[in-house]
């Protein structure tokens, strides 16, 4: 089964190389000072290698996305320092409008207040110089009618007078003694 190209049988291994698994024995191959020189060399190359692929692909790549990032966080900070100072002004003229509304609110509320309590006192005045008006012709026509009454009372009383003692005594008496007892009895 090992046959080598020019059909010449394999030497046969012997145990220890089988038990071992085909190492050599000796130092580890990092270690080995035959192959030191070497190995630095493949280190450096592999090294500048690196350095080279990180400087040139990596880095640019991982500098722009952090420089994008910085650029888009300074960006959102000016524009949220945009936006609070638009607020920040929108409000206070909001402030100032509502103070000036308030102020014009109240001065209509005062002028308003002012018209109407004039106006009432106009139409109260109004009404008092009605009500006196009709209060003295009330009272004209009370002492009017006080006079009518007075006068008609006499006349009234001497009638009653009169047919109280035609009632009483049976004969009638003089207009001119019962006119007489009426006026004594009025002045009284």
């Amino acid at each position: 089964m090992a046959e080598s190209h020019g059909g010449a049988k394999a030497p046969a291994t012997d145990a220890h190389s089988e038990a071992d698994g085909g190492h050599h024995a000796g130092a580890f191959p990092p270690f080995e000072s035959s192959t030191f020189a070497s190995q630095l060399v493949s280190l450096a190359i592999f090294f500048v290698l690196l350095y080279v692929i990180v400087s040139k692909l990596a880095l640019p790549k991982v500098g722009g996305a952090i420089e994008a990032r910085q650029n888009k966080i300074e960006g959102d900070l000016a524009e949220a320092q945009k936006l609070k100072d638009q607020s920040e002004a929108a409000l206070k003229a909001y402030e100032g409008e509502l103070a000036s509304a308030r102020s014009r609110a109240q001065a209509i509320g005062n002028e308003s207040r002012d018209k109407a309590n004039a106006q009432a006192e106009a139409e109260r005045k109004s009404l008092e110089e009605q009500l006196a008006a009709k209060l003295a012709e009330a009272e004209k026509t009370i002492a009017s009618t006080r006079a009518t009454a007075m006068s008609n009372v006499r006349g009234i009383a001497a009638d009653a007078a009169g047919t109280i003692v035609q009632q009483l005594t049976g004969v009638v008496p003089d207009t001119a003694s019962v006119n007489a007892a009426v006026d004594a009895s009025l002045k009284g």
